[in-house]
């Protein structure tokens, strides 16, 4: 027996269009903030790993919120290429570069926030353009405290600027200028002088410095750090674990400096936000200030009386800068003195040291 089929008509089409417009489709779930940031991530993450082709390809020079401060040594000449850093209480009004704040517990967003969403950010961020026979090239403003000969507080001098060039490869000489004083050639080797004999004239010769490290980073080093954030705190806890001290400030302030002072590939400097929200004890502060006055939202570490600040632009995550305050007071100055403050303004590629962004000489 044959089943009979209800033919289709015209009005079943014009019930279905009225009904759907009495009955609007159920709303979609948000997703929560957190879940958000992972998806998103991983869609980057992906995304860099399909290759160059996927990047936009990068600017001779990048300005504005570029990635700390924590002392890189020069090669050569005893300069520290790093500016120092410093911290803003929760709660309170940001102070300016030069004055005083009160160091305390932070409050909500978590750090891990904060450094995840700088982390995408970097990870989008244009790669360098760096050639190995380039120079890096750093500006920033810095000011750091200074004790006189007879001891006293530490005190604080108005924000300078301060520009380095670095061998890309670290096989040439740098240069590191700052207002005020002489310029500093960065040499990737050491002056000395050998005696072949006892009562032999001194022979002037060179010694090589120590090959690149975390510690002793060159742009070509840079470019080779593991991407994986695990694997790259445990390199850096290994290759500052002479510095002493705390294990973990030392790997934040690690971590800091290669931030400013260094122009890492996107996957790095995200691996390093990343690495660096594995570090316990990080903390958030809502408002602080860089060496050039621009506000942001601020992660910070505390260890043996110092805290160590990194402050990110609130709308584009993009690192601006640090600071470093006094929390307990010492015989440098009391709780909540400023110790140093810097920020980054501009890093590139150039072709010679002395030369400018754009091709501007000396």
């Amino acid at each position: 027996m044959n089943a009979s089929r209800k033919s289709h008509s015209p009005s079943d089409d014009l019930l279905r269009g009225e009904l759907t417009e009495l009955l609007p489709p159920p709303p979609v779930p948000e997703l929560e903030p957190e879940r958000e940031h992972a998806l998103r991530y991983a869609v980057l993450r992906d995304a860099l790993d399909a290759g160059p082709a996927t990047r936009p390809r990068a600017p001779r020079a990048v300005r504005g919120p570029l990635p700390r401060l924590t002392w890189i040594a020069a090669p050569v000449a005893a300069c520290a290429l790093v500016a120092g850093v410093v911290v803003l209480a929760p709660g309170e009004a940001p102070a300016g570069p030069s004055g005083r704040v009160t160091a305390g517990e932070s409050t909500a967003p978590g750090a891990e926030q904060v450094l995840s969403r700088a982390a995408l950010a970097a990870a989008t961020a244009p790669a360098p353009d760096a050639r190995p026979q380039d120079f890096v090239y750093v500006r920033s403003l810095v000011a750091h405290a200074g004790r006189s000969a007879a001891g006293g507080v530490a005190a604080l001098p108005p924000a300078h600027r301060r520009e380095v060039w670095l061998s890309a490869d670290g096989s040439r000489g740098g240069l590191l200028r700052e207002a005020g004083a002489a310029d500093s050639v960065l040499s990737p080797s050491l002056p000395v002088y050998e005696l072949e004999h006892r009562g032999a004239s001194p022979r002037p010769t060179t010694l090589e410095t120590a090959p690149p490290s975390v510690a002793n980073p060159t742009h070509a080093y840079v470019a080779t750090l593991p991407t994986e954030p695990e694997a790259l705190l445990r390199l850096i806890r290994e290759e500052t674990r002479g510095d002493g001290g705390d294990a973990d400030q030392r790997a934040f302030r690690a971590i800091g400096t290669l931030l400013a002072e260094t122009w890492a590939p996107p996957k790095v400097t995200s691996a390093l936000y990343e690495a660096a929200a594995r570090i316990p004890g990080v903390t958030v502060l809502p408002s602080a200030k860089d060496a050039a006055g621009r506000e942001g939202v601020a992660v910070a570490r505390t260890a043996d009386g110092e805290q160590t600040q990194w402050i990110f632009d609130r709308a584009t995550s993009g690192f601006l800068g640090e600071r470093t305050v006094l929390t307990e007071t010492t015989a440098a100055g009391k709780k909540g003195t400023v110790l140093g403050v810097s920020a980054v303004l501009v890093k590139a590629a150039v072709a010679r040291t002395g030369e400018q962004p754009g091709g501007a000489g000396a």
